[in-house]
């Protein structure tokens, strides 16, 4: 059975531009959390610090600042929370781009890729009925 070259390079195309999109988040997913890697271990090195009332550097673009720690330890935290948000946006995003990449390839729906965890709260309650 021939198939149509026309049809076959449309399938193809498609096939990569929906690739392309997965590889696309997933790279944005790994340089998000290098810096909220980045950020968490400037936290730890405020916390850490003896003087907590003293000046902090911070770098904003291709300049340093001196700002209170305070100050710089909540726009640290801002930013932390921001990333996760945008971390975990993305992370829901890839789960649909992935299904529709294997959906356009033809293969089965991945099973148990759509999960998500328990949140703190859940957990404490199936602590709560497993102790009795």
């Amino acid at each position: 059975m021939a198939r149509d070259p026309a049809f076959v390079l449309r399938y193809l195309a498609e096939v990569e531009e929906l690739a392309e999109d997965v590889l696309a988040a997933r790279q944005q997913i790994v340089d998000l959390d290098m810096k909220r890697n980045r950020n968490r271990e400037a936290l730890r090195a405020l916390q850490k610090d003896p003087e907590p009332e003293a000046q902090a550097m911070v770098c904003f673009g291709d300049m340093f600042i001196e700002l209170p720690k305070a100050k710089t330890k909540e726009m640290l935290q801002k930013d932390q929370e921001q990333l996760d948000e945008e971390i975990n946006n993305l992370r829901k995003e890839l789960r649909v781009k992935v299904n529709r990449l294997y959906e356009a390839q033809g293969k089965p729906e991945l099973k148990g890729f759509n999960l998500n965890p328990m949140t703190a709260e859940e957990m404490k309650l199936i602590n709560r009925i497993l102790e009795g």
